[in-house]
Formats: structure tokens, C-alpha cells, sequence
């Protein structure tokens, strides 16, 4: 397994699909206070609208269409981003569906939390865990790999 540290100031992605993007904004809004003593990063549309309508500063990507998933989920890997806000659309089709499936399996397999909606959101942020340091332990799925290939 592999120990990584999650500081108290989190690194926090924002990303929001098209018809989530105003609830993701009034979300933003009402845990403004909160957020702001962490780092924000967003997908191009999603993280630009935060930083208009709130004032935060919010490190932006491409759009999620355009490979602004991928960009996030290559920061997951790297440990630059430890905390996704996805509001996704249940509903709708997205032509980048298989980018969306990606960053949410990296996620996973990098033992970050993940919010999905508001209640989760609402939920993870009313935790006592979003202000201390916290271990992530990620499994070592090579060693997985390598028994199942040996079955």
C-alpha cells in the first residue's frame, strides 16, 4: 500500500455537467467560507462560473469534452488534487462519457474522496475530517493484477 498524506487544506476539483452547473454554483456558494481555505480547481466552464460568481480563486483546466477530466484525473495521480466535487448528470448522455467513467475509477483507486451530489457534498464538508491531515492508503492493485494473471 502506498501512504499518502492529505493536509488540512485540501486540494479540491469542482466539476460540474451543464444542467448541474447551477446547483453547483449555489453549492459553491453556501460553503464559500468553507472552500476558501482550501485550493479549488475546476474543468474550463465549470471552474470559470465559480470564479466569477463567488470571487474564489479557482486553477482552471480545459472544459471535461475537450480533456479537462483527463487533466484532473492525471492530478489525482500526481497527488496535486486529493478531493472531487462532481456533480454529474444522471440523466444525459455526455459525449465524453468514457473521460467521466476514468477520473471517477482514478478517484477510486487513489482513495480520494468523492461527492456526487449535494447531500454527499454536504456530508463530506460536515465532516470533522475536512480539517485535519488525513492518510490515504492506496492499494497496491499491480500485486492484484499479478495473481490474477497467475490463476
Amino acid at each position: 500500500m502506498l501512504d499518502r498524506k492529505m493536509g488540512v487544506q485540501k486540494q479540491i476539483a469542482l466539476v460540474a455537467h451543464d444542467n448541474c452547473k447551477k446547483d453547483m454554483i449555489a453549492w459553491v456558494k453556501k460553503n464559500k467560507d468553507v472552500l476558501a481555505s482550501h485550493f479549488l480547481y475546476g474543468t474550463g466552464t465549470t471552474g470559470a462560473m465559480i470564479a466569477k460568481e463567488t470571487g474564489l480563486p479557482v486553477r482552471t483546466f480545459l472544459s471535461g469534452p475537450l480533456g479537462g477530466d483527463q487533466q484532473i484525473s492525471s492530478r489525482i495521480i500526481e497527488n496535486d488534487i486529493n478531493f472531487l466535487v462532481f456533480f454529474w448528470d444522471p440523466l444525459e448522455a455526455q459525449p465524453h462519457d468514457p473521460d467521466v467513467k476514468a477520473l471517477l475509477r482514478i478517484a477510486v483507486l487513489y482513495d480520494i474522496p468523492v461527492a456526487n451530489n449535494q447531500a454527499s457534498a454536504d456530508f463530506l464538508f460536515s465532516s470533522p475530517l475536512m480539517n485535519e491531515e488525513y492518510d490515504r492508503y492506496i492499494i497496491d492493485y499491480s500485486e492484484r493484477i499479478k495473481r490474477n494473471i497467475n490463476l
